[in-house]
């Protein structure tokens, strides 16, 4: 990256003046183990999580148009996963050429801010459908969801659509690297343009979340505190954990990597970094990656076993595969009365 965004030559001086970070071929093995299992829980995670909304014979809606853009983002996340695998697997090398790099760049980050948005939506989704239960129902049609979620889709796409333009691979220490902060650090005003999509992809949604998350864990306490018979079915208090573990995800995933580019770019605006800390970021950036990318394989976890609603027809399916055929009977009363829970309309709590 530059030291300066004063000019281009600055950038390339100090990109030329540090040698070539190479990490270990402990680190390479690492991430191998980790992509490889991130690629299975996110692949059965999230068509899981596809499949049980197919099997709804209720109305779809609103939230539930966002969580199924959601899982779609994250399976369509997967298919960088295998080129990804195979670049750790042969040490941080890269077979697949140029363009297989940029579409997998572009995968990548399409993932995770198309994932920031929709979270958003679903946390603006649950606000209306809490705190502004009777006001404008009509923005929270299913209709209308799906139109939200075409303009997320869109925006993710204007917003790393330039990966697509740009050259990703390059050479290190002998290897072809792909999507390493090396091969991107020589573009103009990198520093603006990066601190510039931070704001615009993870500060401002996330100061939404904390808004609707926050005024709708106000309003369940309060309600639980004027209805007492609603506190004690539980009711207001899974919804307030469910709220916080959303944000939690939110936070733990993503947090780290803005924080650690956002500071970065600030650092190399105001002086130039020195080796080491070029080194350190570097090292940085591929741990705070990793985390942001875990995101796909947690929010199936959010969806499915922090709502009661999903978590019991979760639990009905591994029911009905472990019952022996002897208990048939006792078997098909428990498929029922999970049908019958499934089919309630859902209350405060609805999925995050």
């Amino acid at each position: 990256m530059a030291s300066s965004t004063d000019t281009p030559s600055g950038i390339s001086h100090n990109a030329s003046f540090c040698h070539p970070h190479h990490p270990p071929r402990a680190a390479s093995v690492t991430l191998c183990l980790f992509y490889t299992v991130l690629l299975v829980f996110s692949t059965l995670g999230n068509t899981l999580a596809l499949f049980l909304a197919c099997q709804k014979d209720k109305k779809i809606n609103s939230t539930s148009v966002y969580l199924v853009h959601l899982a779609v983002s994250d399976l369509l996340f997967t298919l960088a996963l295998p080129g990804k695998i195979t670049y750790y697997a042969l040490d941080f090398s890269w077979p697949f050429g140029e363009g297989l790099c940029r579409l997998t760049a572009f995968i990548f980050y399409m993932n995770t801010y198309g994932g920031i948005y929709l979270m958003t939506c679903v946390s603006v989704d649950r606000y209306l459908a809490v705190v502004r239960t009777h006001q404008r129902p009509q923005l929270r049609s299913a209709n209308r969801a799906r139109l939200v979620c075409m303009a997320v889709w869109a925006l993710a796409g204007l917003q790393t659509v330039p990966l697509l333009l740009i050259t990703l691979t390059g050479p290190v220490a002998g290897k072809v690297t792909c999507m390493e902060y090396a091969s991107v650090e020589k573009v103009f005003r990198l520093s603006l343009i990066i601190l510039g999509a931070c704001v615009v992809g993870f500060w401002v949604p996330l100061g939404v979340m904390l808004f609707c998350y926050v005024q709708i864990t106000v309003k369940l306490c309060r309600t639980a505190r004027d209805n007492p018979l609603t506190s004690e079915k539980g009711h207001h208090r899974r919804a307030c954990l469910l709220t916080l573990v959303v944000l939690v995800a939110v936070l733990v995933c993503f947090s780290p990597y803005h924080l650690n580019i956002a500071q970065f770019m600030v650092r190399q605006m105001l002086y130039l970094p020195s080796c080491p800390e070029q080194s350190a970021f570097k090292v940085s950036l591929q741990l705070t990656v990793s985390l942001m990318n875990m995101n796909c394989a947690i929010d199936p976890l959010i969806y499915f076993f922090a709502s009661t609603r999903y978590r019991e027809w979760l639990l009905g399916i591994l029911k009905l595969r472990a019952a022996a055929p002897s208990s048939s009977p006792t078997r098909t009363s428990s498929e029922t009365q999970s049908t019958t829970r499934l089919g309630a309309p859902p209350s405060e709590e609805n999925e995050v």
